[in-house]
């Protein structure tokens, strides 16, 4: 739930799931992409998250711990998510049910909501709830930011070259914020400060196999960042679909006012 500014402030559950969830492929292949998109953000935290929590022994947001039933749906969440999530993105774009976006739908519902309710909620979700408290982010889709949650738990955790590297192109590839930058207005010192007033440096940052301080969740946002700005930080990224040609327009510009 979030307070009438837009700052995250608790998870509601209700006493019980509802009876069936109906999704109907063909409304989601018609609505604006950046809608699947931010779900696959959302969904790409479910296994790493997950991980974190079975690794510490924490509860999930009901109290307890998860099944093996429940760490294997998040890793199948996270497979499909790399395999099907590039034509998923492709066939959203042309409002087309394809196998793909039948796969990701899946994931970005089924999956991911039954990988996290089962295992719980880590650094993903709590960096994201520290972007709540800030004003310019509230233009961000909730799994934009966990998105970027995910890259920076990653470098926190300084999980293995080649897992930080297919999170990451996933996110490049699809066009999810893969740095603060990318966000044009926040720095790693404000997100840190922000995250420390809103709680979410908490129970849910604690379900981590490592000891994690503001200045570490500090260094891994700013390890995202490309060094000498090799990559310019996208502000503004317009998809037109004409056919079967995409054009893209990116506005670039010059973002770290701080120095750290």
């Amino acid at each position: 739930m979030y307070s009438e500014d837009g700052v995250f402030e608790r998870v509601y559950y209700q006493r019980m799931n509802p009876a069936a969830v109906l999704v109907d492929t063909a409304i989601i292949s018609a609505a604006p992409t950046r809608f699947l998109v931010a779900g696959m953000g959302d969904a790409l935290s479910t296994w790493f998250e997950a991980r974190s929590c079975e690794r510490t022994q924490s509860v999930n947001e009901c109290g307890g711990l998860s099944t093996a039933a429940g760490l294997a749906i998040a890793r199948l969440c996270y497979d499909t998510l790399l395999s099907y999530g590039v034509a998923a993105r492709l066939a959203n774009e042309r409002h087309i049910v394809t196998p793909a976006l039948d796969r990701i739908i899946e994931a970005n519902t089924l999956l991911s909501g039954i990988g996290f309710e089962s295992a719980g909620l880590a650094a993903a979700h709590s960096i994201h709830n520290g972007f709540t408290a800030l004003k310019e982010t509230h233009s961000f889709y909730h799994g934009e930011k966990v998105a970027f949650g995910v890259l920076a738990g990653l470098q926190l955790a300084n999980a293995p070259p080649d897992e930080v590297a297919a999170a990451y192109s996933l996110c490049e590839a699809v066009g999810l914020l893969t740095t603060l930058s990318d966000t044009r207005y926040v720095t790693a010192h404000r997100l840190v400060v922000r995250n420390q007033r809103c709680g979410s440096s908490g129970r849910v940052q604690q379900h981590r196999p490592i000891s994690t301080t503001s200045s570490a969740i500090r260094r891994s946002c700013i390890r995202l960042e490309p060094p000498n700005n090799s990559r310019p930080p996208l502000h503004v990224l317009k998809k037109v679909s004409n056919g079967c040609k995409l054009f893209e327009t990116f506005i670039y510009t010059n973002f770290l006012e701080e120095k750290f």
